[in-house]
């Protein structure tokens, strides 16, 4: 059995770019990175995938779990503010995974369509785990053509990818194929992704296995603290 979660805790530029409330609720961006560092630190899961980590947020948390490993990607692409400065020291955006016990890197990669989306890979748990954030437009073919390969690209291991999907359940499991299983929350579980307007889901952020059986999927309130609600999961192995 292992036990995971996936948060897009939300890099602050995105925020005030697209006029995300938490920035308005967080007017201080070194308290929202404390916050979210506690609001990690506080978790069990054996495995943690975080994505829209800013360089500053990834220096607060490694601060805090030096009893963890954590694994990073720094995407090519780093975030423009586009209406002011920004408060970031370091404004390079991340793709993380947080991990309690033994792990190994596998791959590291940005999506070739997609400077700012990528993949990154581990071992840890008996599985390979892997951390995605996805592109919102039609590059996310492709993109799960790649998470799908690298998830089966060793098939005496089970997978579990773990991530920001930015589209549906039934459009990811149509998109990865046969052989995967994309969690599916109850009917009355709080949206991984609110929204007050627009057609898009708000059921994005997905935990997908494949060789494996997802025992519990719960999705959590983060409090405001990022447009994205966490999602965590036990599996059988």
């Amino acid at each position: 059995m292992i036990t995971v979660a996936t948060w897009n805790v939300l890099h602050r530029i995105h925020a005030e770019n697209w006029y995300e409330d938490v920035s308005t609720r967080w007017p201080d961006e070194a308290a929202r990175i404390d916050a979210v560092t506690a609001h990690v630190a506080a978790r069990t899961e054996q495995v943690i995938a975080l994505q829209e980590v800013s360089g500053d947020q990834l220096i607060s948390l490694r601060a805090a779990l030096p009893d963890r490993t954590i694994h990073a990607m720094q995407y090519p692409r780093v975030p423009t503010a586009r209406r002011h400065a920004s408060a970031l020291r370091d404004p390079s955006e991340h793709l993380v995974l947080i991990v309690a016990g033994p792990s190994r890197d596998i791959a590291a990669e940005p999506f070739a369509d997609d400077g700012g989306k990528g993949l990154l890979a581990i071992s840890a748990g008996g599985a390979v785990v892997i951390a995605t954030h996805v592109s919102g437009d039609r590059r996310r073919v492709k993109q799960l053509a790649r998470l799908a390969e690298v998830a089966s690209a060793t098939p005496e291991y089970a997978a579990v990818l773990l991530g920001d999907f930015n589209v549906d359940r039934a459009t990811v499991a149509s998109s990865l194929g046969e052989g995967f299983t994309i969690a599916d929350p109850p009917s009355d579980a709080l949206p991984t992704r609110p929204r007050t307007s627009g057609a898009k889901s708000q059921f994005i952020d997905h935990v997908v296995v494949r060789d494996a059986t997802l025992r519990e999927v719960v999705v959590e309130d983060s409090g405001g603290l990022s447009d994205h609600n966490l999602v965590r999961a036990a599996i059988a192995l």
